[in-house]
């Protein structure tokens, strides 16, 4: 898959001269596996722990920061980008749509991340007393 998102001549798929659809569809995907990784991992670390405003707000970032860095990187493609499909082109205002969606996933997975460590669940005897 990486050498495929790096030279996708190789496999005959490179029909643009700049970055193309072919690169844009492996890096959306990796993005996609690297937010769902960390989701899951946040998920073990709440162990079970009810969904604060914060964790439920911060599940919804994720979400939308990865919207947003889909429909950024995908601009020009999805007719919303400055240049018509022949001559595709990831300018600077994608590459800053695509690391504010980053930037907004990352905020999300630290809001839905416990505040602090789940103390004993009963008060603990003192044996010396």
């Amino acid at each position: 898959m990486f050498i495929l998102g790096i030279h996708p001549a190789l496999f005959g798929l490179d029909r643009s001269p700049v970055v193309g659809f072919v690169q844009m569809g492996v890096w959306l995907t990796g993005l996609a596996v690297v937010l769902l990784g960390a989701y899951a991992a946040a998920r073990i670390v709440r162990n079970g722990r009810k969904h604060s405003l914060r964790s439920e707000i911060g599940i919804r970032l994720v979400a939308s920061g990865y919207v947003i860095a889909l429909a950024a990187s995908l601009a020009d493609f999805l007719g919303i980008g400055s240049h018509p499909l022949p001559k595709v082109y990831f300018g600077p205002v994608q590459v800053a749509g695509l690391v504010t969606g980053v930037i907004m996933s990352l905020t999300g997975l630290v809001l839905y991340l416990p505040r602090s460590r789940r103390g004993p669940t009963a008060p603990e005897a003192n044996p010396k007393l």
